[in-house]
């Protein structure tokens, strides 16, 4: 299984979107629950935002934490101090752990970089034991992100093939309302839940904003390298302005919403 995002280290990773996952985390935790003498694997753990997270709320026996990208895993594993963490590289569409393993998964960040999610919640079901949790939270992309659609949008109006780039980026599987619901319904999860977490992006300055966003994950830097000479500029400049809004430069705040859904595996799929 591939995956459709783009890693460029997990330092990229931890200054461009991992200390916005950090926020997310304890929001998520409290919706997908936790307790004492639980099993638990994070599928697609990134740096450990929410695996480090989890011991703090409950005294777990075991956590499992697997992504696609060695180097998150690995990066992971040389922060870790916890012996009840273990790391390893693995694919969210077919989880190496055998059937009704855990009491609970989650996925944080993650459905919406599946090319087949709904696989990937199959596989969530069939590790975790009859009466256990599946939980994954993803980005509202479309209409949950402003500061990413203030780049995207104003990109597009300028540079007539930066929807090509647009288009996939905010329009992600699994990201509509009811969507990821459906995805845990038709799996044959019961007792399904959907809430909205929000919290802020806060930002020092426009380069604390712009810098990260172009050279961070993906291959976006790389792109803007291949535009008409003066684009780049314009670009930067227009999304400048969008963020000065005729204010000196300095913090800004952009409320960032996601969805998140868990569901109970039933007895009778065993």
């Amino acid at each position: 299984m591939s995956s459709t995002f783009v890693a460029k280290g997990a330092d990229c990773y931890d200054q461009y979107m991992g200390r916005w996952s950090k926020r997310l985390a304890p929001l998520f935790l409290d919706f997908a629950g936790v307790a004492d003498g639980e099993r638990i694997i994070d599928v697609g753990c990134g740096t450990g935002s929410l695996t480090f997270l989890i011991p703090d709320r409950a005294n777990v026996a075991t956590i499992e934490a697997i992504d696609f990208e060695p180097q998150f895993v690995e990066a992971l594993i040389q922060r870790n101090t916890d012996q009840r963490i273990s790391a390893r590289q693995g694919d969210a569409c077919s989880i190496p752990f055998g059937e009704n393993y855990f009491d609970r998964a989650m996925s944080m960040l993650v459905l919406h970089f599946v090319p087949t999610p709904e696989l990937a919640i199959a596989e969530m079901l069939r590790v975790v034991r009859p009466g256990g949790i599946v939980a994954a939270t993803v980005w509202d992309t479309f209409g949950g992100m402003p500061s990413q659609r203030m780049f995207w949008d104003t990109f597009a109006a300028i540079e007539a093939t930066a929807h090509v780039r647009r288009d996939p980026a905010l329009v992600r599987p699994m990201t509509f309302p009811g969507e990821m619901a459906g995805g845990f319904k038709a799996a044959g999860l019961e007792n399904i839940a959907e809430v909205t977490l929000t919290i802020r992006m806060d930002f020092a300055s426009f380069d604390d904003y712009w810098f990260p966003l172009i050279n961070g994950q993906g291959t976006l830097a790389a792109f803007f390298s291949t535009l008409p000479q003066g684009t780049p500029e314009r670009v930067q400049a227009a999304v400048r302005n969008a963020y000065l809004t005729g204010r000196p430069d300095g913090p800004r705040s952009f409320v960032s919403a996601a969805w998140a859904v868990k569901g109970t595996v039933p007895t009778r799929l065993r």
